[in-house]
């Protein structure tokens, strides 16, 4: 039930994977879930359910008790420190509040990537791909040289994406998007993650969200977590016609809010 179809190549498969910090209770429990290359997959669950920890394993910040997590073909679960940091070159991720250097201008939030993973790269040119990717997410030019503090939340948002996709990755994460922004907002960066995917031909987007009409309308598929498994993933139609009650449950909060 958590996987993909195995016909599917994947940018993630998760197979049986547990995780226990206290040795007793287990945020993961025995989890499957295969997500296919290409995909825009939204990641829902309850709190509680395991959602962030299963990113916290994806982008190698936590090891597994068990189980095995496999990332663009790499086992993860035993990398060393710098193996780890390789493979996180090819990601992307925009953290809940943006999270941008509050000491940086706009312009060097995106560069700074660039300038640490890219020292191949002249001064000019780093400055060039800053600003394709700061044009890709909508950005004027005239807020490159600003400060977060005097940019809105909206364009926040846009600076910590094109961040995230400034060594264009194969894979980005979406951590809680929209959390604690208003309708127009929350919308604007939905079309935001459409957008950026339809643009990147072959990226996988991540996104783990509490928006239900959000993942409904955006999703290519939707994994739904509950006790830290996997219980049900496929398309928006598959959650519209299965049977198990609390996927049932959840799909009607969600068309309620929609």
């Amino acid at each position: 039930m958590g996987t993909s179809n195995s016909n599917t190549e994947n940018a993630i498969e998760i197979t049986d994977l547990k995780k226990t910090f206290d040795g007793k209770d287990f945020v993961i429990n025995g989890m499957n879930l295969n997500i296919p290359k290409g995909s825009l997959t939204v990641i829902i669950g309850f709190s509680g359910t395991g959602k962030s920890v299963l990113v916290k394993h994806m982008l190698g910040l936590h090891k597994p008790t068990s189980g095995n997590l496999k990332i663009l073909g790499q086992e993860i679960s035993n990398m060393s420190m710098d193996e780890i940091v390789r493979l996180r070159c090819r990601f992307g991720v925009l953290f809940q509040g943006a999270a941008l250097f509050d000491d940086m201008t706009v312009i060097e939030n995106v560069s700074f990537p660039l300038i640490e993973h890219r020292r191949d790269l002249g001064e000019n040119k780093i400055i060039e791909l800053a600003q394709q990717k700061l044009h890709l997410v909508g950005l004027d030019p005239k807020h490159y040289s600003k400060m977060p503090n005097q940019i809105s939340g909206g364009m926040q948002k846009r600076t910590g994406l094109a961040r995230a996709l400034a060594l264009d990755p194969e894979i980005i994460f979406y951590d809680e998007p929209t959390t604690g922004l208003d309708p127009i907002l929350t919308e604007m960066v939905d079309n935001l993650i459409v957008n950026t995917h339809k643009s990147r031909k072959g990226m996988t987007s991540v996104v783990v969200s509490h928006d239900l009409s959000a993942a409904f309308r955006i999703g290519d598929y939707i994994a739904m977590l509950d006790s830290g498994q996997c219980i049900l993933f496929g398309t928006p139609d598959v959650f519209f016609k299965t049977d198990i009650e609390l996927v049932k449950r959840f799909v009607n909060k969600g068309m309620k809010h929609a």
